[in-house]
């Protein structure tokens, strides 16, 4: 999951060094699980970063610059997974585990 280690590097800054590694995790699952609803709402990749922020997404700004990295992943995800797996779930699985 290599996606996972890019958006760890990303976040890495003094501003969100204040936060714990569980809710840096937690705003990332909530990106991810965002970028799966705009896909489940048929929004294209390339507009899935503007349609997100405009939103209101419940997380820090700074967490908007992640939805680029995590958008491919998600994308690349067959339609039937994205419809019946909780994409978000799993990531912050996978976050907590790094």
């Amino acid at each position: 999951m290599l996606r996972i280690a890019s958006v760890a590097v990303l976040f890495a800054t003094p501003l969100v060094a204040q936060e714990t590694k569980e809710q840096s995790c937690q705003y990332q699952a909530d990106v991810v699980a965002a970028v799966q609803q705009a896909r489940l709402d048929r929004v294209k990749e390339r507009d899935v970063a503007q349609v997100v922020a405009d939103n209101g997404p419940t997380w820090p700004e700074n967490y908007n610059a992640a939805i680029p990295l995590i958008a491919p992943w998600v994308y690349e995800q067959k339609m039937r997974d994205v419809r019946k797996k909780d994409l978000g779930a799993a990531w912050l699985e996978l976050c907590l585990q790094q």
